[in-house]
């Protein structure tokens, strides 16, 4: 990617901005197309970069350190590898103009649709389209004749032919623009259709990387980003004065203790994260299927690292004291954002169970592999 330092410093200056606004502004996700965020997923064939799942996921740490909203958002760069399982035809049409393309998506709860000739005529509210109001493309939860017994389809429609009620209204997260999306009888081409995490055409090794538990992991490292600026905020303020007058935070052994936990465990849940990331990723380019077991261990990994964040913010939240009551706070906001992420589907406490299945050798709940 490029124009990173200058991407991060816009976000910085605005990210009140985004949580007054409720959505990053499109000169903004301009912006974040300019930094190569939007092609992050795309295949090389159709001029895009199909980042290592590694690199990315780094990008957006950092990003989220700086504001959650924005990197909630950039995110979904990673969202192409579901586009991926469209047609080669269809792709081509889709970047035609070139690679950076804005995908966003309110996949739930998955509606009916009608069989029509050619394709599926689309009606219904989906919910928790993060980015919708700067996408490109919007993607919708359909299931329709065949399909209702098995795995629900996304229907592809351009801006033009979706509503967005700007209803989003969140204690964290506030400037991801999380939307409802609103779809009235349009009909969507079956060539404009595709299985979420379903057999991409095309080869090459971002795609057959796991793509529903990249999809965890895009997101629970926004967790991250904001664990390690409210770390990193508590140590800083752990050198000055308190406003009573008491000794400076740092020379308490038990503030000192808190911030070594902390920081351990942040550091051992990240370990973990990028571990995992690494070895699936050295199996998929050495062109051998991934197991099970690492596709397990990847939402494992993320569901933890979800957890492990909002404990260490939880942490610094306590160890800022009364300043960190404050509205407009940077411990206040980053309470609310990260506890947000583990309340996300694939964050959630459930798939600890799922992970255990797998490890004991028995099966996991439908749909957890």
């Amino acid at each position: 990617m490029r124009q990173v330092d200058q991407v991060l410093a816009v976000v910085a200056e605005r990210r009140a901005e985004f949580e007054e606004k409720r959505h990053v502004p499109p000169d903004v996700v301009a912006e974040f197309k300019r930094a190569g965020i939007y092609r992050a997923g795309v295949p090389r064939r159709f001029g895009g970069d199909a980042l290592p799942p590694a690199e990315f996921l780094r990008f957006i740490e950092r990003m989220s350190a700086v504001d959650a909203s924005a990197g909630w958002v950039a995110s979904f760069g990673s969202s192409a590898v579901y586009l991926a399982a469209l047609p080669l035809e269809t792709q081509a049409l889709l970047y035609a103009d070139g690679p950076d393309v804005v995908f966003a998506g309110g996949l739930f709860p998955v509606r009916p649709a009608e069989r029509v000739d050619g394709g599926y005529r689309v009606s219904g509210r989906w919910r928790f389209a993060s980015g919708c109001t700067g996408a490109d493309v919007l993607g919708v939860g359909i299931k329709a004749g065949d399909n209702e017994a098995g795995r629900p389809l996304t229907a592809v429609l351009r801006p033009e032919h979706v509503e967005i009620d700007e209803n989003w209204d969140a204690i964290g997260l506030r400037g991801t623009g999380s939307h409802d999306l609103v779809v009235h009888g349009v009909v969507v081409p079956e060539e404009w259709t595709f299985v979420r995490g379903g057999r991409p055409t095309v080869d090459e090794p971002l795609y057959r990387y796991p793509t529903v538990p990249y999809a965890g992991q895009v997101l629970a490292v926004v967790g991250l980003g904001v664990a390690r600026a409210a770390l990193d905020h508590v140590m800083d303020q752990g050198a000055r004065s308190t406003y009573t007058g008491a000794p400076k935070p740092a020379d308490r052994a038990t503030y000192r203790i808190a911030v070594g936990q902390a920081e351990a465990q942040l550091r051992s849940a990240r370990a973990f994260f990028y571990e995992s990331t690494e070895d699936a990723w050295s199996t998929v380019v050495a062109g051998d299927p991934t197991t099970p077991e690492q596709a397990s261990l990847l939402r494992l990994a993320s569901a933890h690292l979800a957890k492990t964040s909002l404990d260490v913010v939880r942490a610094a939240y306590h160890l800022g004291g009364i300043a960190a009551i404050a509205g407009g706070s940077p411990l206040e906001r980053h309470l609310r954002d990260a506890s947000v992420v583990p309340q996300h589907a694939f964050l959630q406490e459930g798939m600890y169970d799922g992970a255990g299945a797998v490890l004991l050798g028995v099966q996991p709940f439908p749909g957890y592999l």
